[in-house]
């Protein structure tokens, strides 16, 4: 499950919560990494300037996983090349 996406989000949060990017897993929580909402906020706003895209508070609160994060980021990255 290596991408160019997972990538990039995986140095987003390594600089964000400071952890290392082989800690990171599909299964890593945020709890896992000791991030708080401010934190989660941070990697969030990081991530929608980097990919152009926009993540509703309701998406994000399902986003429990870096696992979670990266296949969101990889599906709404997907929707925006096709344009819609």
């Amino acid at each position: 499950m290596s991408s160019e996406i997972e990538e990039k989000i995986k140095g987003i949060v390594t600089s964000i919560v400071h952890c290392e990017g082989k800690t990171l897993a599909a299964a890593t929580t945020w709890k896992d990494l000791k991030a708080d909402s401010l934190d989660l906020v941070q990697i969030l706003v990081q991530l929608e300037e980097t990919f152009g895209i926009e993540i509703s508070d309701q998406d994000a609160e399902k986003l429990k996983s870096f696992g979670d994060l990266v296949t969101y980021i990889e599906g709404a990255v997907a929707q925006k090349a096709k344009g819609s």
